[in-house]
């Protein structure tokens, strides 16, 4: 790498849940209120989840199954915001910080613009940048998703090397 040039790698996440009633419904750790929540072996925030991934992946070092399975007894029913800031510290301990965070929920309810500053800002303070961004789309009414069933998230990140 040429003197004096960043070196910038890009991470993709995905995550994918299953909506039930009876569980909370979680993004980036702020609870939505919604008649169905995810179902996971965690607390499965699939925003946060995605995130993990996305950070990890931009790394170079690994997933979130490898840092964090779900096989595991001790991350049964953890709150998944923790992780992130876990998955984040092993980000910086290979010396790397996030430039930016672009985020995409996929569901039918809730509607997440009412809370999308307060989902911003926690992954803004998890990650230590204001430069997160967190839209909300449908799937109107098509597939799983779309007929309120499931929920997606997706991540993107660009780390730059410290």
């Amino acid at each position: 790498m040429p003197s004096g040039r960043s070196m910038q790698h890009i991470g993709l996440g995905r995550d994918l849940h299953r909506l039930v009633p009876g569980r909370r419904f979680l993004l980036a750790g702020v609870e939505l209120p919604n008649e169905k929540g995810e179902l996971g072996h965690s607390d499965a925030d699939v925003l946060a989840h995605a995130v993990i991934d996305a950070l990890l992946g931009a790394a170079g070092i690994g997933d979130i199954g490898e840092l964090f399975p779900d096989t595991e007894p001790a991350f049964k029913d953890t709150a998944s915001m923790p992780l992130l800031r876990k998955a984040f510290e092993r980000v910086k301990s290979h010396g790397w910080r996030v430039v930016n965070l672009d985020c995409v929920v996929t569901c039918e309810t809730p509607k997440l613009l009412p809370y999308r500053e307060t989902i911003r800002a926690a992954l803004a303070d998890a990650l230590e940048t204001d430069a997160v961004m967190v839209k909300g789309k449908t799937n109107e009414g098509l597939d799983a998703i779309g007929k309120g069933d499931a929920v997606e998230a997706l991540a993107i990140c660009l780390l730059e090397k410290l």
